[in-house]
């Protein structure tokens, strides 16, 4: 009587269901597999995108310009000495003290054109970037103090700063144009506590203010340099106005101040921006060696975003591996129920095996052909082979092409969701939602002694 109530309990669906809960949980292995070749991927992938960017150009972030002129004020010290005799005099003695005031503009154009670029290094592909950069505006020179006997302005020792935070991909530069007059420029800012990287220009050759009779000269410079992924300007005018533009359509606003306004098309897109002095932390002028100022703290740009990654996209396939195997088994389960037409385990683990495989195939087809076709391949031959399959295991043709619009219902539903971005939680969990429905309705006649 046991041996009879033991071998009914092997032959029943309690049984088998546990069994085939087994298997699922073993089947997780190859998912789990093939997940990490996918973050193996992914890691190279994003190191190539590094050695590219290392080698064409990195982030840029542009602070420019810094005025820096210095002066040299002249101080009378009078004292009054007694000698050994009793006797005193008064001396005065000269003192002459160097200083450099730091100018920055009072007003700041930034005009940048952001040319997108693709890189190639063997299969992967690196979006990068050439920004043809015009800088424009004017200083204001009254905070300098007044020419007279006590202060004497260096003009021919000032220099103007641009600030670039990679420059060896600096393309090509113009020579500043001051208030008419041009000066070249030269490597380093000579004034790396205050702007770090970049390069100056002596103010030897231009025309200085009392010469000209004012005290708001103009300047333009003109610069292109390489980048990737982001670009950055540092609002140093006491009013800001920055524009970018670009062809690529995929822009992310960063930095401490978004876009006043902004235009996103296909296209591509426009935004610009208004910055006041007053949303920042350092002043328009200051002595350079006894105040100290970072230049860094306030910042505006873009990211030229790209959608989804391929690797990103794979890997939150494969986080729906279980659910494309539990309810394949599921359905074959319920076959055995209404047909009486039993699976081998071992048939369901080949099943199994060649559901994970779809993932190894997607990702392998996809770094060499756009991400579409190489989704309809692998899914096509997986359906294909697990139909053929079935058709052969069950000998009912109805049964294969059940099969067949399930899974190929399952991996369409699937490659609309990894093509949304901000709804595609909401998608995934949609779709499991009429899933369970499915099989609610599909086994509520399944009975205890079943």
């Amino acid at each position: 009587m046991q041996a009879k109530q033991s071998k009914s309990f092997f032959t029943s669906l309690t049984f088998r269901t546990i069994l085939i809960g087994l298997l699922m949980l073993i089947m997780l292995i190859p998912l789990l597999m093939v997940s990490n070749i996918v973050n193996e991927r992914g890691l190279y992938y994003n190191t190539v995108v590094r050695d590219i960017s290392r080698g064409w150009g990195q982030d840029q972030f542009i602070i420019a310009p810094a005025l820096a002129v210095p002066y040299v004020e002249h101080q009378t010290s009078v004292e009054t000495i007694t000698d050994n005799n009793g006797k005193t005099r008064t001396v005065s003695k000269d003192i002459f003290k160097n200083n450099t005031m730091i100018l920055l503009p009072e007003v700041l154009n930034i005009d940048v054109k952001l040319k997108e670029a693709h890189r190639k290094r063997g299969i992967y592909d690196s979006l990068v970037y050439k920004a043809e950069i015009k800088l424009s505006g004017h200083f204001d020179l009254s905070p300098l103090p007044q020419e007279s006997s006590k202060y004497s302005i260096r003009w021919k020792k000032a220099w103007l700063a641009v600030g670039v935070s990679d420059t060896r991909a600096i393309n090509s530069t113009s020579p500043l144009n001051w208030d008419g007059s041009r000066a070249k420029f030269e490597p380093g800012t000579r004034m790396t506590d205050i702007i770090r990287n970049g390069f100056h220009a002596n103010m030897a050759n231009t025309v200085t203010a009392t010469s000209k009779g004012g005290m708001r000269p103009e300047f333009k410079i003109k610069l292109s340099v390489n980048g990737s992924r982001g670009f950055r300007f540092a609002p140093l005018g006491e009013t800001t106005f920055a524009k970018i533009s670009s062809g690529w359509p995929h822009p992310s606003f960063q930095g401490d101040i978004l876009p006043k306004s902004k235009i996103i098309s296909s296209a591509g897109f426009n935004a610009e921006w208004v910055i006041p002095h007053l949303a920042r932390n350092y002043p328009q002028s200051w002595l350079m060696h006894k105040e100290k100022y970072s230049l860094y703290e306030l910042n505006a740009g873009v990211d030229l975003f790209r959608p989804v990654s391929l690797y990103s996209k794979v890997g939150r396939a494969v986080k729906y591996g279980a659910l494309f195997i539990g309810l394949t088994f599921l359905t074959f389960l319920i076959f055995e129920v209404t047909v009486k037409a039993r699976l081998h385990i071992i048939q369901y683990a080949i099943i199994g095996l060649a559901l994970s495989l779809f993932y190894l195939l997607l990702i392998s087809l996809s770094e060499q052909i756009p991400f579409m076709l190489a989704y309809i391949y692998a899914a096509s031959t997986i359906v294909g082979i697990i139909t053929l399959y079935t058709f052969a295991v069950l000998r009912s043709f109805g049964k294969g092409l059940f099969i067949l619009i399930l899974l190929g219902s399952l991996y369409s539903a699937l490659y609309f969701i990894l093509q949304m971005e901000d709804y595609a939680l909401l998608a995934g969990s949609g779709v499991m939602l009429f899933v369970l429905i499915i099989l609610m309705i599909s086994t509520r006649n399944i009975r205890h002694d079943s």
